[in-house]
């Protein structure tokens, strides 16, 4: 199927996840809350933070003043918040642990999503605010941490393993294939579609280069170690005493350490993009071998992705204007001077 077929498809899916969202009422969350956690909310609000169409964000204060971060996420899948509460006992201060439930579970589920409570913690994330040095060298260490730790064989059979699949590549060729009879149904879909013709050239340059280095990796003999897998700076947490946390845990993956790695100075939203961040990040992550052939897949293939899932969103008439324009905006950005793509293509 192609993904121009399949655009009617995703708008179809937008409409079923709307329905059910809408049965998540707020009381209902309340009432979850209280019977589940013993949480007694006098106020619940919608945040409307980042790009997952399958979870909802609130903010919920106590009747004793306490504030909450409340993630519902499609599906009953528990392996993340377990991952959470594991790394935190493990001593990775930087990782926020949930709160458990009174029968002693990481989790608790609503419907059909499951139901995460952590503690709210005030602050900006990395787009916002630039880490300090010490923060970059703590960043280093808690990303080491990580990757030396050891998952109990309960917990890695749960978690996905890299596969170096083509998915999103065919999906970009597919898209390319039917791009002169896409109809655009708004001023932004028909700027994005004169852009993906401007930018046809170098978009290929990236799908035929991590086709490539897929090919290369995967005949190469690579451990696999626990890693984030979405480590860009929107998943750091700046609070305002200083501290910082690595947030969204929702896509953990066992791949080679380059799969977190090649974040660091990727320049994903046009920043983590100088080289000095980069040196402070290895003063704390300490001395590695790094496989150059593994971050620059990574990077490839990243905005391979990216492209894909902007194609969904602009293309489609269900999105809200801001939405759309906010979007269209981060696309732009990906191949300015010292961005994402510059830097993933910089010696080929």
């Amino acid at each position: 199927m192609t993904l121009y077929k399949f655009v009617p498809y995703f708008i179809f899916l937008f409409y079923i996840e709307k329905m059910e969202k809408e049965y998540l009422t707020e009381p209902l969350i309340i009432c979850k809350l209280k019977s589940n956690y013993n949480i007694d909310v006098v106020t619940i609000n919608e945040l409307q933070l980042g790009a997952d169409a399958d979870a909802l964000i609130y903010k919920a204060q106590a009747d004793d003043d306490r504030l909450y971060f409340v993630k519902l996420k499609r599906g009953h899948h528990d392996i993340c918040a377990t991952l959470q509460l594991l790394l935190s006992n493990a001593i990775i201060k930087e990782v926020i642990p949930p709160i458990m439930t009174l029968d002693g579970k990481p989790t608790s589920h609503v419907d059909d999503f499951n139901l995460i409570v952590y503690p709210f913690i005030e602050g900006q994330d990395g787009f916002s605010k630039r880490l300090t040095d010490d923060q970059w060298i703590e960043l280093g260490k808690a990303l080491r941490h990580l990757h030396e730790f050891q998952l109990p064989a309960s917990i890695a059979s749960q978690i996905k393993q890299e596969s170096y699949s083509s998915h999103w590549r065919e999906t970009v060729r597919s898209m390319y294939e039917n791009i002169e009879s896409v109809k655009p149904c708004d001023k932004i879909a028909a700027g994005f579609l004169v852009d993906l013709q401007k930018y046809r050239s170098v978009i290929m340059r990236l799908v035929e280069r991590a086709q490539q280095l897929a090919l290369i990796i995967q005949k190469q003999s690579v451990d696999n170690v626990l890693c984030h897998g979405d480590l860009h700076a929107g998943n750091v947490l700046i609070a305002k005493d200083g501290s910082f946390y690595i947030i969204d845990w929702d896509q953990p993956i066992c791949a080679p350490k380059e799969r977190d790695l090649m974040f660091i100075g990727a320049g994903i939203g046009n920043v983590w993009n100088n080289n000095r961040e980069v040196e402070l990040f290895y003063t704390g992550y300490g001395k590695v071998e790094i496989n150059q052939e593994i971050i620059d897949y990574y990077r490839c293939e990243r905005i391979i992705q990216d492209i894909a899932e902007y194609y969904q969103q602009l293309l489609s008439d269900t999105i809200d204007y801001n939405d759309k324009l906010a979007s269209y905006n981060h696309f732009v950005a990906m191949f300015a001077p010292n961005g994402v793509v510059e830097i993933a293509l910089y010696d080929y």
